[in-house]
């Protein structure tokens, strides 16, 4: 599946769409392909105050456990409700309905350490 072209990416495959001050966040189609059957997702709580690239959760798979990271900082302003119900949406859905949480952007020129879809689909082809 190919990155979609509108959205930013971190080298710890978290994408990011940005509307306005509002970034929607989720992790890549590579991350969760890379976890496997995700069985539960830790989110971040609503209000939280979160910095670029902190660790906010954890993402639980058959396979594994890994941290979640944000890829830009703010404060958590929602986090997807049918993901604690249903966590394999993150795997039917990454780009759409898998998103995790979405933030309120404190400093939106600190997107400039994220990559294009172009770059990060050449960091997951190495």
């Amino acid at each position: 599946m190919a990155s979609p072209a509108d959205f930013l990416y971190s080298k710890e495959h978290e994408w990011l769409k940005l509307d306005g001050g509002v970034a929607t966040i989720g992790i890549t189609d590579y991350a969760q392909s890379s976890l496997g059957d995700i069985v539960y997702v830790e989110l971040p709580k609503v209000g939280a105050q979160v910095e670029q690239f902190g660790n906010i959760g954890v993402v639980e798979s058959v396979k594994a456990v890994s941290d979640l990271f944000t890829p830009i900082g703010g404060e958590v302003t929602e986090v997807n409700a049918a993901i604690e119900s249903d966590p394999a949406l993150v795997n039917r859905e990454p780009f759409a309905g898998g998103w995790l949480f979405k933030l309120k952007v404190s400093d939106p020129s600190t997107k400039s350490a994220l990559m294009s879809a172009a770059d990060y689909d050449k960091l997951t082809e190495a």
